[in-house]
């Protein structure tokens, strides 16, 4: 949640990720994360290198393989009953990752660099089952939205092979700060409202550009942490836009801390830095809709009842900068921006409005904050859940998820029904 402004991130902040305790209401949940590494050398596999055509990355990974920002991940189909994936050196240690087959529920594993672990066998529940989904499809994502993985190779069982999955119809983007990224939330990247936005859609690939500080750099191909300045200095890979299909909608959330009088962020320097954001999607992918999402802060007790902090956050800049976009005039005059070359240019004539405004104003209340000052689990579930209506009323998407599970952990309900 950190300036709209801010372009580094402290390291100490990200060193604990990977262990952190899930609390529910104050009470640590037990995990019991499966032991998935295995001795490569035991094991007859047919195996593929990181760059196989088979294999979709998902969110954004550098030329070496190495996954970035939030909730990035893999997908592929395969024969047989075994899916393993070797970690290449640069994975940051114990990273978090969720895994799941078919429609099945996520599992969860901590990965070790260098290893290779066996994610799915025989003994895997449910991978003897056979329909509706065939051949088997295999989805990884990685939870830590500080950490990232490097793929170094998939194997499958000897005489089996992977399947490469087809691009999914529609495409959404989400480019946030640590709200979106799922900072604080149970699973971080995969209890986000971003990702159940993007998940809970259905028959939607989606990418999540959502990390702590933001600006120029949703034009790289890695984050705004503290492995990325080890990775690449001041000289980060810029993101090959060409890679994936463009988005057909882009939401935008970001600026939580800019209005937080100690980063000493103006309103005129905060609209600046959104209008060039938005600007650079318009460059980038001229179809795309964009959706910003008025700001929010956590709530105050007062008296007898809780109230949402206030300013909620530049509210007039937004709303005017929203009407820009879609005024005659700037219709008629469309400027692009390149964050790489920092240079801005117009482009041709636009015929209709693309920015919408999505309200959050009422969609949260103080317990849906936790005591970080981020959504909570079911915080992020509501921002979700109301930007889906939005998204179906507005463009017309249907929701097109069909019941696999979307947030993990999230079924909790009372056995008795008269105590």
């Amino acid at each position: 949640m950190l300036s709209i402004s801010s372009l580094a991130v402290s390291g100490l902040a990200l060193l604990s990720q990977a262990s952190a305790t899930i609390l529910q209401n104050g009470q640590v949940r037990l995990t019991s994360f499966l032991n998935t590494q295995v001795n490569q050398s035991a094991y007859s596999f047919t195996t593929y290198s990181a760059n196989a055509s088979e294999i979709s990355y998902q969110g954004r990974w550098d030329s070496k393989f190495v996954s970035w920002w939030s909730a990035p991940g893999i997908k592929f189909a395969y024969t047989g009953q075994t899916v393993a994936v070797t970690f290449g050196e640069l994975t940051s240690p114990r990273v978090l990752i969720g895994y799941r087959i078919g429609g099945l529920d996520w599992q969860f594993t901590n990965v070790t660099a260098g290893a290779t672990h066996l994610l799915v066998s025989p003994s895997t529940p449910g991978s003897s089952q056979t329909g509706p989904i065939s051949p088997w499809t295999f989805e990884l994502r990685v939870t830590n939205w500080a950490f990232g993985i490097q793929i170094g190779s998939v194997h499958v069982a000897a005489g089996e092979k992977l399947i490469k999955l087809p691009d999914l119809s529609r495409r959404i983007e989400v480019i946030g700060d640590s709200l979106a990224a799922g900072m604080y939330t149970s699973y971080e990247g995969l209890s986000s409202w971003a990702y159940g936005l993007g998940a809970g859609l259905g028959n939607t690939d989606y990418s999540i550009t959502a990390y702590p500080g933001i600006l120029h750099q949703w034009f790289y191909t890695s984050d705004t942490s503290y492995r990325a300045s080890v990775a690449y200095g001041d000289n980060p890979e810029a993101w090959d836009f060409s890679k994936r299909p463009a988005a057909d909608i882009v939401v935008i959330n970001i600026g939580t801390n800019d209005q937080n009088s100690a980063n000493n962020v103006s309103a005129p320097a905060y609209a600046d830095a959104l209008t060039k954001i938005i600007q650079g999607v318009h460059g980038k992918w001229p179809n795309a809709q964009v959706i910003v999402m008025s700001l929010w802060l956590g709530f105050y007790q007062s008296g007898n009842s809780y109230f949402p902090n206030a300013p909620q956050g530049f509210v007039k800049e937004v709303q005017d900068m929203v009407r820009m976009f879609n005024s005659e005039q700037y219709l008629d005059n469309p400027v692009v921006y390149d964050g790489v070359t920092k240079k801005s240019s117009q482009t041709g004539k636009r015929t209709k409005a693309f920015v919408h405004l999505f309200n959050t104003s009422g969609i949260m209340q103080h317990n849906d904050i936790g005591p970080q000052w981020h959504p909570t689990d079911v915080g992020a579930i509501k921002v979700a859940s109301h930007l889906q209506q939005f998204i179906k009323l507005t463009f017309g998407w249907e929701l097109q998820a069909t019941g696999p599970e979307i947030f993990h952990e999230t079924l909790y309900w009372n056995d008795e029904p008269g105590y």
